[in-house]
């Protein structure tokens, strides 16, 4: 009888409508990752095509579902990423509210909300990525609570949300716009002055938890920007609160919708150890391999770091290798740039014995033209760099990249 059970769950496990295999959850030492878990059925179908609300909950219950795989509940969980396409009628607030009312509290997991504009496959209106760790409400922790403030609140209902969250070492920290740190925030400052608001509130919040900035293991942000002139300000305004070597980082040009008045929004991962009644920094071992590309402006952000039996890397480009020039190989040709971000990737885990099929997590920013949807051939590409399986994988669309040039970002998290 429990074989057959057995055998009928691993029948309804969800699938993405892509025509490759592919893990739903994997695990790098303690932690357990699921990628854009959607509302999909076995099939790969949206069970809830016109149901925002659906979509939320039928998501909810596939990372839950996923993670069984990885000897995990939904429970587990320390951060759902959501990439959700808001509108009118779909607020943000709103959509933490479903998040909340579908998740365990007490303490919640870190909510990161990513307003975008499009989702890779027809009729999805949301995917959500997730980092859990087995068992984390039974250990000690630390959370740290405040209420919900975005510029574009339609509701004067107080959302208690969770900022921070410490499990052991590790600690997520949600991302946030000016906006969420502002008791009054009326849209007056500068994109510069905001990346300074939330640097500002995120080290607040690490060190609540007894960690600062340069603890994190991750950076990930997103901003309103289509040239490099209008990134450079932001990257550095962030970079000026990390001293080298920094950690990886991810920062993409999105739509971060225009009713909340911002111009970007950060969040980080992090790690710090706890040594008798202190807490230390934790030693990484790094890799920057001499082909691998380095930043237009002098940032101290790394491009792969291990610790603890993880490798995290920063987000790859197809830049000129052995270069900081910034320029591009195979300007905006999508596939071409793809294979040639894959060849970083494997570029980096190499020095680490490590290889694109041990990646846990896979994240890939891409752009799509309206009239050329080339997902799945991308899907096709990253599963043949994979060894054939892709990792839980997280497809995330725009309409465009960093300058004309840019097509594509990815990056990863592999077992150490």
């Amino acid at each position: 009888m429990k074989k057959e059970k057995d055998m009928k769950t691993q029948e309804e496990i969800w699938h993405l409508p892509v025509g490759r295999t592919h893990e739903v959850a994997a695990s790098a030492a303690s932690l357990s990752f699921v990628g854009g878990a959607g509302d999909f059925d076995q099939q790969g179908r949206v069970r809830c095509p016109e149901d925002f609300s659906g979509q939320i909950k039928g998501a909810i219950e596939n990372v839950g579902s996923a993670l069984t795989q990885e000897n995990c509940l939904l429970a587990d969980v320390i951060r759902v990423k959501a990439f959700v396409q808001l509108s009118e009628q779909v607020s943000e607030a709103a959509v933490v509210t479903m998040l909340l009312n579908g998740l365990p509290n007490s303490p919640a997991p870190v909510i990161s909300v990513v307003p975008v504009e499009m989702q890779p496959f027809p009729k999805q209106k949301v995917q959500l990525q997730a980092i859990a760790k087995r068992g984390w409400r039974d250990m000690t922790y630390q959370a740290v609570e405040d209420k919900l403030r975005i510029a574009s609140a339609d509701s004067d209902d107080e959302i208690i949300v969770t900022n921070a969250l410490r499990v052991g070492e590790f600690i997520a920290a949600a991302n946030r716009t000016a906006a969420h740190c502002t008791e009054t925030y009326d849209g007056s400052i500068d994109g510069v002055e905001q990346c300074h608001v939330i640097m500002n509130s995120l080290n607040s919040d690490l060190k609540t938890v007894g960690a600062t900035l340069q603890d994190a293991i991750k950076l990930e942000g997103y901003y309103q920007g289509v040239t490099r002139a209008q990134w450079t300000p932001f990257a550095k305004a962030r970079a000026s609160y990390f001293a080298e070597p920094g950690p990886p980082a991810t920062v993409i040009p999105c739509h971060l919708g225009g009713h909340d008045r911002t111009m970007t929004r950060v969040g980080v991962l992090a790690m710090r150890e706890r040594r008798n009644s202190y807490d230390k920094y934790i030693p990484r071992e790094d890799a920057w391999p001499e082909r691998v590309w380095d930043w237009p402006a002098e940032l101290p952000y790394r491009q792969a770091q291990k610790l603890r039996g993880m490798i995290w890397l920063g987000g790859q480009v197809p830049a000129q290798p052995f270069s900081n020039t910034g320029k591009r190989v195979h300007p905006g040709q999508l596939l071409p740039q793809a294979r040639f971000t894959m060849s970083y990737i494997s570029d980096l885990l190499r020095p680490f014995g490590k290889a694109p099929a041990d990646l846990k997590l896979l994240v890939c920013y891409y752009r799509r033209l309206p009239d050329h949807d080339e997902t799945e051939a991308l899907v096709h590409l990253l599963a043949d760099y994979c060894g054939g399986v892709l990792p839980p994988l997280s497809l995330i669309p725009v309409d465009h990249m960093q300058d004309k040039d840019s097509t594509i970002e990815i990056w990863g998290v592999a077992q150490g």
